[in-house]
């Protein structure tokens, strides 16, 4: 009985060390970061540009996504609601270039992560060369650890990226 005691003891010290490394290092990664990733598409701009610019339309296409609905407010300005498997995202369409750009920032402020996409669309060769650019901000310090040594501050551009290659029946891994 004083074994497992022990044992449990144990056991739990090193959990708690863990935490606290963890804790530790996230506190000390930058808050905020810059990522890119970029594919070769052979659409058009318009074509590539019509597909991004449906959000309404991306949970056919990528699997993260179930549902989107799309609100105009009285302002103006477009606000998208997505949810998936990241949960539930609100989004703003901050700028709107057709067939060279579009900007999308996240609304909400208790998710323990903010940002921005920024997608470039360049002609190029018969094709597009399409970019995401991501200008992300991460507070929570076990997801700002998680998503420097775990799963990357690219994994969900990629997993964008390469829905959006084979929804026009390509594939294309991310640069």
């Amino acid at each position: 009985m004083k074994f497992l005691f022990k044992l449990g003891l144990v056991v739990l010290l090193l959990v708690l060390v863990l935490v606290a490394c963890v804790l530790v290092i996230g506190y000390s990664l930058p808050t905020e970061h810059h990522a890119s990733r970029s594919i070769l598409l052979h659409q058009t701009p318009a074509v590539v540009y019509a597909a991004v610019k449906d959000f309404e339309s991306v949970p056919t296409w990528w699997p993260n996504v179930t549902r989107v609905v799309v609100e105009k407010q009285t302002d103006g300005k477009i606000h998208f609601r997505q949810e998936g498997t990241n949960g539930t995202i609100n989004y703003e369409l901050i700028d709107d270039v057709p067939s060279t750009r579009i900007v999308t920032r996240i609304l909400d402020r208790d998710l323990g992560f903010s940002g921005s996409w920024t997608y470039n669309l360049v002609a190029e060769g018969s094709g597009t060369r399409l970019s995401i650019t991501e200008d992300g901000q991460i507070s929570n310090l076990i997801f700002r650890f998680a998503s420097r040594y775990v799963f990357g501050y690219t994994e969900t551009m990629d997993s964008y990226l390469a829905s959006l290659a084979r929804r026009f029946g390509e594939t294309s891994t991310p640069q």
